[in-house]
């Protein structure tokens, strides 16, 4: 059983170390992983040996809050603004007292004007005494420093909290102490005891600490809710409300109100609040959401629509199949967020670190404090440099190292229709150098084409069709979908017999006709010489060439082949470029499969593989010391995407292929692949420079701050400062994150650059299958638009040729644009 539990008053690195080290150790729990970023931990467990509300227990007796995360909970807000809106105030407020106070600590020095009552030894309380005033509104302001981190220090789990409480509370207390012998001094009239003192309160440092932190955590958690704007963005795509028929009423519900079954309505410009089918009108939907792809996809009754796309045109009535938690959106919200909750293995050393930091810190401060003082400092110079080292240390910038750049690469593949359902397969990602491609329906289209016909279509067409419209054969669907438009005037079959391995037969108008092999043909001894050359040519390209016969003439043959997709050649080419060999692996037979290869650029093949054999493939490949991606659909590909180093699943695939592999491509565009690759490379290197900031800034910084250059170099950091740099830090790592947003990634250049060309005389959905096909048998990509009544072809697509397809398929063509 997996859980998500909401996490309170985490405020470092070694909150998060903390919390799951101590729930990882609990029976039961199989594992726990806590992030810092989003506030949430994700836990497997045994149900049998414990439950969410010990899980929580658990959490409560470290001193934080803790609560499951409610089953089909929206994120409809950014609760990173609303933290940073608070901070804000926060900061402000602080600010408001902190001036003044600094006014009256260092205005003397600077030559400000200060009334007499602060001026002099005589008055040295006074002045004491008023900065006092000042400082414990701002203490109070930012008192959760001081409640958690006194609370942490004393169950033993200091955190960054307690640094803070520490060193501004030092601060604190040493200035009532010198208030306190300043007034001992004027008792005994002893003036060196006041002047001693009057120069050398710290009061402004115990209100500067306080406020330059909040400073630097209002602009850390600005950034933060930038990283996690564009999952936020695809959360919030989803509907909240729904129209149903109810009574052949039109209700408004919510969504989440929803059942199996309804009738969902959903009008133009409307979101789709389920998954479901059209039982009724005809539309174009925007699933660029989903798939990336910027053209509307033409919809009619009996097409699958999916929850959280959007209806451009058409008035449609939906058959909810999916609903609330169940739908193809919702999978895809768990993913990101499960994602962005998982850790990469790169940040286990930041989490060892993290773990004991705080401890260590306190330790280096007390020895700095201790080892000045024994070289003859004054108490006031090695109390500064014990505080320096306090407040300078940084254990959130290695806490946020990799759970920013996670969050921010996850983030940006999401919009982009990339998944990658973890922190671990993001890294992986980045080591690949070997991608395999499934052939069927991840290479090709998967729907078998009508490419070539050659004979007389007048009397060609009506005999296949009759022939083939009782078959169930992929091949028989292709030449249904190629005839059903181009034929007027159905013939009966009957005597319909399927023959095993060579095609098809049936009696039609009193005589015997067949849709088979070139086999059968020669068997039989039918003549074939007609056709001989251009079966010759067909076969070598890789197709299938079905020979329809009447008796014994044969009246036509008709090629059949699976379609290439048009990304295909873009991201072998791509992958290339990138250092990555490209290997194509597939059951078909080799011929075919060098011809498929061809067309989209891959030159290793693996072919004559059974579906049960893939995986021994890839562990061969592996076993050479390859790290392999594999890229497939189907459930027979699922074993070889989970024995893979990172699986890649295409969005149209099964939910078996899905489930099994790291990398989810929404839509069809194989030009996500590589970018999903170079993405994982980019957010690697973000991380490791992440990483080294991080140990670079405290490995650097905590020396400097407890004085090892003062003696010589007369380099010497106050408190303040010390504040100021671990503020910084932290807005440093966050911002080098968001650096990943503006990633670019590559696209096809036949999505880039296409043209409308604008059509009259379509109907129908009948209609833009025709012309689609028309344009793929001359092996052009094109998207139809019924709507719009037009098309969307390659911009270098020759207009004259288009012109000569459109009209030779009975419509006008009015131009492009």
């Amino acid at each position: 059983m997996k859980k998500k539990f909401d996490i309170t008053g985490m405020s470092c690195a070694a909150c998060s170390s903390r919390i799951q080290n101590t729930v990882s150790k609990a029976d039961g729990v199989k594992k726990a992983e806590v992030n810092l970023l989003t506030a949430t931990m994700q836990v497997e467990y045994d149900e049998s040996k414990i439950a969410p509300g010990d899980i929580i227990e658990k959490v409560v007796k470290l001193g934080y809050g803790a609560s499951v995360r409610g089953e089909g909970k929206k994120i409809t807000e950014v609760p990173k603004e609303s933290e940073a809106d608070k901070l804000k105030k926060r900061f402000f407020v602080s600010l408001m007292f902190l001036l003044p106070l600094m006014y009256v600590s260092m205005g003397q020095m600077l030559g400000f004007y200060l009334p007499k009552f602060l001026l002099g030894v005589e008055n040295a309380v006074s002045y004491a005494f008023l900065q006092f005033l000042i400082c414990i509104p701002v203490i109070f302001i930012n008192r959760k420093y001081y409640k958690n981190g006194f609370s942490a220090l004393f169950s033993h789990s200091p955190n960054m909290d307690s640094l803070i409480a520490v060193g501004s509370g030092i601060s604190l207390v040493y200035g009532i102490f010198e208030i306190f012998r300043m007034s001992y001094g004027l008792g005994i009239s002893d003036f060196s005891i006041v002047s001693r003192y009057r120069h050398n309160l710290y009061f402004e440092t115990a209100a500067m600490i306080p406020t330059l932190i909040t400073l630097g955590k209002y602009l850390e958690a600005r950034a933060k809710g930038k990283t996690s704007e564009a999952i936020e963005k695809i959360m919030n795509l989803s509907p909240k409300k729904a129209i149903i028929l109810k009574d052949e009423k039109e209700v408004e519900i919510e969504t989440s109100e929803l059942k199996v079954g309804d009738i969902v309505i959903v009008k133009p410009g409307m979101s789709i609040p389920c998954d479901g089918e059209i039982i009724s009108g005809e539309t174009s939907i925007d699933e660029s959401m989903l798939t990336g792809e910027s053209i509307p996809c033409e919809k009619t009754v009996g097409d699958k629509v999916t929850a959280a796309t959007v209806n451009k045109s058409g008035y449609i009535r939906i058959l909810a199949a999916k609903v609330g938690e169940n739908t193809t959106f919702a999978e895809i919200v768990r993913l990101i967020e499960e994602a962005s909750a998982k850790k990469a293995p790169v940040s286990k050393l930041a989490d060892r670190v993290s773990a004991v930091f705080v401890p260590i810190v306190m330790i280096i401060a007390v020895l700095t404090f201790i080892i000045w003082l024994l070289a003859g400092a004054a108490f006031e110079d090695a109390l500064s440099f014990g505080v320096c080292v306090l407040v300078i240390s940084c254990p959130c910038a290695l806490g946020l190292a990799t759970p920013v750049a996670v969050m921010a690469g996850t983030g940006k593949g999401a919009e982009n229709g990339i998944l990658i359902k973890s922190g671990e397969a993001l890294e992986t990602a980045h080591m690949i150098n070997c991608v395999v491609f499934d052939k069927t329906g991840t290479i090709t289209e998967g729907v078998p084409q009508v490419t070539d016909c050659m004979g007389d279509e007048s009397v060609l067409l009506p005999i296949a069709l009759a022939l083939e419209e009782k078959s169930e054969h992929p091949i028989a669907g292709a030449v249904l979908r190629y005839c059903e438009s181009r034929v007027e005037k159905r013939l009966e079959s009957e005597n319909f017999e399927a023959i095993f391995g060579i095609g098809v037969k049936a009696d039609i108008n009193g005589k015997t006709c067949f849709a088979v092999k070139k086999k059968f043909a020669e068997d039989n001894n039918i003549d074939i010489s007609e056709f001989e050359g251009k079966y010759e040519k067909l076969s070598k390209q890789g197709k299938t060439v079905i020979f329809v016969i009447e008796e014994k003439t044969v009246i036509g043959i008709m090629a059949v082949s699976d379609t290439i997709k048009p990304s295909a050649h873009s991201s072998a080419e791509r992958l290339n470029s990138m250092g990555i060999e490209v290997m194509m692996l597939t059951g078909d037979n080799e011929l075919a499969s060098l011809e498929i290869a061809k067309k989209a650029g891959i030159k290793n093949v693996i072919a004559n593989v059974m579906p049960k054999d893939k995986e021994k493939v890839l562990t061969e490949l592996k076993t050479k010391g390859k790290k392999v991606a594999m890229v497939g659909d189907g459930i027979n590909d699922a074993p070889a995407l989970a024995v893979s180093d990172v699986g890649i699943a295409i969005g149209g695939g099964t939910d078996a292929a899905i489930e099994s592999s790291d990398i989810v491509i929404l839509g069809n565009n194989l030009m996500a692949v590589p970018n999903a690759l170079m993405l994982s490379r980019k957010v690697l290197k973000n991380i490791k420079e992440n990483l080294f900031w991080a140990f670079f800034y405290n490995i650097i910084g905590i020396p400097i701050a407890a004085g090892v250059l003062y003696p010589a170099f007369g380099i010497k950091l106050s408190p303040m400062l010390g504040a100021l740099f671990m503020s910084m830090s932290s807005v440093c790592v966050v911002s080098n994150a968001l650096r990943l947003k503006r990633i670019k990634f590559d696209e096809d250049a036949e999505e880039i650059k296409m043209k409308k060309v604008k059509i009259d005389g379509m109907m129908c959905m009948h209609c833009v299958a025709h012309v689609k096909e028309a344009f793929q048998k001359e092996g052009i990509d094109a998207d139809v638009a019924l709507e719009e009544k037009c098309a969307y072809v390659p911009d270098n697509t020759d207009d004259g040729k288009i012109r000569e397809i459109i009209e030779n398929s009975g419509y006008t063509f009015l131009g492009t644009e």
